[in-house]
């Protein structure tokens, strides 16, 4: 993926050029902040499009996602249903859950950055990153109950692992908006920092993310996201494998004995 900004109708897709601090990040911005980046029938195939092909960027290192304007998403734009040829419903949710998995199999680290609302599909749109950041005033809402609607892209998956059984049927039964503060304490996102430090912040956790080891930090994300689902034994048998993999054949490995040694920092290329 060549760096710079390209503009899709309802993304904004920023790429770190090579020799620079961002260089490896991606940057996907939901960019509809006239409707607070609320997810119409383009703008998930926009994501589709845009997720594929950062799976089969070799370069890319770390993906943040954001919203335009001062908010990260409100959710699956309700008011463009309806709108282009009619469809089953079956057939839509089905397109919403691709880009869901699409997501969630972005094999390097991930970062949500939330300003304003996130809420509904944009909600767990967040949730569904690997770490997530939220300026002070970030607003969080598995707000379906409160659309005549259950929860959709992943919330029934990842909120019970999160928070548990019990917290994540308080947020869907009740469909509360809660503060960053809140959102942290129940243990929904990493950090919360003032809307001014926001950018500075996620971009430090970026490049950081960037200049590490990427085969070791894709396949930790990979026993990371595997691991609740595995019994020990198999945890540890794939422990086992991907420990191989590393020392057996990587030579970004080879690098961070070496600069171990010579107390100086790696530089990794990714083999």
């Amino acid at each position: 993926m060549n760096a710079g900004t390209m503009k899709l109708e309802t993304l904004q897709l920023t790429t770190g050029a090579p020799g620079t601090d961002d260089a490896g990040i991606v940057t996907i911005t939901l960019n509809r902040p006239e409707k607070k980046n609320a997810i119409n029938a383009q703008m998930w195939r926009d994501l589709k499009t845009v997720l594929r092909r950062i799976v089969d960027d070799d370069h890319a290192r770390c993906v943040i996602i954001t919203g335009a304007g001062g908010e990260f998403c409100s959710g699956a734009d309700l008011s463009a249903r309806g709108d282009g040829p009619p469809r089953h419903q079956l057939v839509s949710m089905r397109e919403v859950s691709e880009v869901a998995l699409a997501l969630h199999r972005l094999p390097m680290p991930t970062i949500a950055k939330v300003d304003g609302v996130a809420v509904g599909a944009g909600c767990n749109m967040a949730l569904g990153c690997d770490l997530i950041v939220a300026s002070d005033r970030a607003r969080f809402s598995e707000i379906f109950a409160k659309r005549g609607l259950a929860v959709d892209f992943g919330g029934s998956w990842i909120l019970p692992r999160l928070i548990g059984l019990h917290r994540a049927k308080e947020l869907a039964f009740f469909a509360d908006v809660i503060s960053a503060a809140e959102a942290e304490q129940l243990g929904l996102v990493n950090r919360v920092v003032p809307v001014d430090d926001l950018d500075t912040f996620v971009t430090g956790w970026a490049r950081r993310l960037a200049a590490g080891a990427p085969l070791a930090l894709r396949l930790s994300k990979k026993l990371l996201n595997e691991g609740s689902m595995l019994t020990m034994d198999q945890a540890l048998e794939a422990e086992g494998w991907t420990q191989t993999v590393t020392i057996g054949s990587s030579q970004d490995t080879t690098e961070a004995f070496k600069a171990f040694i010579e107390k100086r920092t790696p530089e990794f290329k990714g083999r």
